[in-house]
């Protein structure tokens, strides 16, 4: 060390620090030799507080202020250093400064769903997130547990260990809380003040204090969300009974119109599909109510008439009115072209003839 650094040191010391930028929570303020000359000039300024550490060894703490660092201001390292006895000679130090400012809009949110108990569904996994704030309010603990001798740290370096604590803590507050997810979704100030009581004392053991904690928005998976949609829409049809038989009515004319089955036979179809779903859903609606009886099966349709050949190999004829029909009471056959047509009927519709 040349002559004139020496006497360069031997002048009063003046320390302070400002944040160069945004984010820093702990800087260690660079000295020569780690020398802090008696007498020296330490200012702290608002949203700060000052640490000595004196051989690896926490001495005093400094909140914002001015302070000469002399035996009065000193008690703890003059006791270490007996720098009373010592004024002309500098010792061994480090002085760190600390942010204690708020810390805003730092966010926080679950990567993946978080599984919990629930009163309404049972067990349900959500997804949240939201915003905190928190600030340094114990330097020793702070710097013992978090920070150490690091030249400078920063928020980056803390974040995503206290985003894994809100989302560890968090669980346990929505099972302690033993309120509904519906009931969170609407209330998700009261949720936040119940997850910040939980995270509280985990911030205090890093020499932390939160003071802010909100949750932005709850929501399910999306396998989840339709099953919920699906009960919402239950919940809005009402009476479920009545809305199975409009569901069955409007069946109804679906199946009468299917070309495979015909008018007549669609539509029997269609009313028969009816009648069966709305007797399952009845009785799903009610399970006390005894199972339906089973329907009598219906009557087989009446086989058409063929007209019949000669035994002679002659040409086809048309039964007349003398032989026996095998048609309903209302129903025979035309005089002229031998089609089943209405008993009141006075002209055949297929051809036009008129009926005796």
């Amino acid at each position: 060390m040349s002559l004139g650094e020496f006497f360069k040191k031997q002048f009063v010391d003046v320390i302070h620090w400002t944040e160069p930028e945004d984010g820093v929570l702990a800087y260690r303020y660079p000295m020569q030799d780690m020398e802090i000359q008696y007498g020296a000039q330490l200012t702290v300024r608002e949203s700060q507080m000052a640490l000595f550490v004196n051989e690896g060894t926490f001495a005093d703490a400094f909140a914002p202020g001015r302070y000469t660092l002399e035996t009065q201001t000193l008690p703890l390292l003059t006791n270490l250093q007996h720098w009373d006895k010592l004024f002309q000679s500098p010792f061994k130090s480090d002085v760190y400064f600390f942010s204690t400012r708020t810390q805003t809009a730092q966010r926080w949110g679950t990567q993946n769903p978080v599984t919990v108990r629930d009163a309404d569904f049972g067990m349900v996994r959500l997804r949240a997130f939201g915003l905190y704030a928190w600030h340094v309010t114990n330097p020793v603990q702070f710097m013992r547990k978090v920070s150490g001798t690091r030249e400078v740290y920063r928020v980056a370096d803390l974040e995503p260990h206290l985003r894994g604590l809100v989302v560890a803590r968090m669980s346990e507050a929505f099972a302690k809380s033993q309120v509904p997810f519906l009931d969170m979704a609407a209330n998700t100030v009261l949720l936040g003040q119940t997850i910040a009581s939980e995270l509280a004392p985990a911030f205090e053991e890093l020499g932390l204090a939160l003071d802010a904690f909100t949750v932005e928005n709850l929501s399910l998976p999306e396998e989840l969300q339709k099953r919920l949609d699906e009960r919402i829409g239950m919940n809005m049809v009402g009476n479920l009974g009545d809305y199975a038989r409009f569901q069955a009515a409007q069946a109804i004319p679906i199946a009468a119109a299917n070309e495979g089955g015909g008018g007549a036979a669609g539509l029997g179809a269609g009313l028969g599909a009816g009648a069966a779903i709305g007797s399952m859903m009845a009785q799903a609606l009610n399970p006390a109510a005894p199972p339906p009886a089973p329907a009598a099966p219906a009557a087989p349709a009446a086989a058409p008439i063929v007209p019949m050949a000669p035994a002679g190999g002659g040409a086809t004829t048309t039964p007349s009115e003398s032989e026996p029909r095998a048609v309903g009471a209302d129903v025979r056959f035309c005089m002229h072209c031998g089609k089943q047509i209405s008993r009141a009927a006075k002209f055949c519709p297929e051809c036009g003839g008129k009926q005796e």
